[in-house]
């Protein structure tokens, strides 16, 4: 719809997507994606672009996390300009949010789509850099909550939140709608979705308690880099 004159021409998507539902409540859900587009429009030049991001989706807040995760996405983000972190984190922000719902899927990272910025070798490397620094992200905050014990509360609770990752993929989001309408693989356009999961009706934290401070801390959007250096 934002370029109607793609409408019928030739084209080529490709990318590489990463989604965790870890089974333990401690561990956040992530997501990565890094993709590339290509299409040859009947009147005018071949068009290209690339796109992707990271997010992460926790059940139990911890705000070094938070920082660490989003320090991670700056970093992968500087040596490209200054400006793309907030820019970007703050599309991820308004891109993963489920209306229906008036909340964020999670505390959010970094999110871009149609970059092609610098031309073709930097707008690659950005895209290389995006992919590289998930893992920076990702691999310490898993191996310092996998261990962590819980509670079958707790457990419930992670499914719980899942159900809105559910909401969210099969509602809202753009690659999964495009992957279908293109008539993509659908066991592998479905593959983000959690194994398990629960919906309970009209439910709420109780005040105080862990799961009230997800919602009343984490799944507000902030300036964690902020809240770091005041710290």
């Amino acid at each position: 719809a934002t370029r109607p004159h793609l409408a019928g021409a030739p084209f080529r998507a490709m990318g590489v997507s990463v989604v965790c539902h870890p089974l333990n409540p401690h561990v956040p859900t992530t997501h990565m994606n890094v993709r590339f587009f290509y299409a040859e429009p009947v009147d005018g030049e071949p068009i290209w672009w690339f796109g992707g991001g990271f997010d992460l989706t926790p059940y139990y807040g911890h705000t070094e996390d938070a920082v660490h995760w989003h320090q991670t996405a700056r970093d992968a983000c500087a040596p490209f300009g200054n400006e793309l972190y907030p820019k970007f984190k703050n599309i991820c922000d308004t891109y993963f949010f489920l209306p229906h719902r008036n909340e964020p899927r999670g505390i959010g990272g970094i999110f871009f789509d149609d970059f092609s910025a610098g031309g073709f070798e930097l707008a690659f490397a950005f895209m290389q850099s995006v992919g590289d620094h998930f893992m920076l992200a990702y691999q310490p905050i898993v191996a310092k909550r996998k261990a962590a014990p819980y509670t079958e509360r707790e457990r419930n609770f992670q499914l719980y939140r899942r159900g809105r990752y559910v909401e969210f993929n099969l509602v809202h989001d753009r690659g999964t709608h495009f992957g279908l309408q293109s008539k993509g693989r659908t066991e592998s356009i479905l593959m983000s979705l959690p194994p398990l999961v629960r919906w309970d009706y009209d439910w709420h934290p109780e005040p105080g308690s862990a799961e009230a401070t997800l919602y009343d801390v984490f799944l507000k959007p902030k300036d964690w880099l902020a809240i770091n250096q005041s710290s």
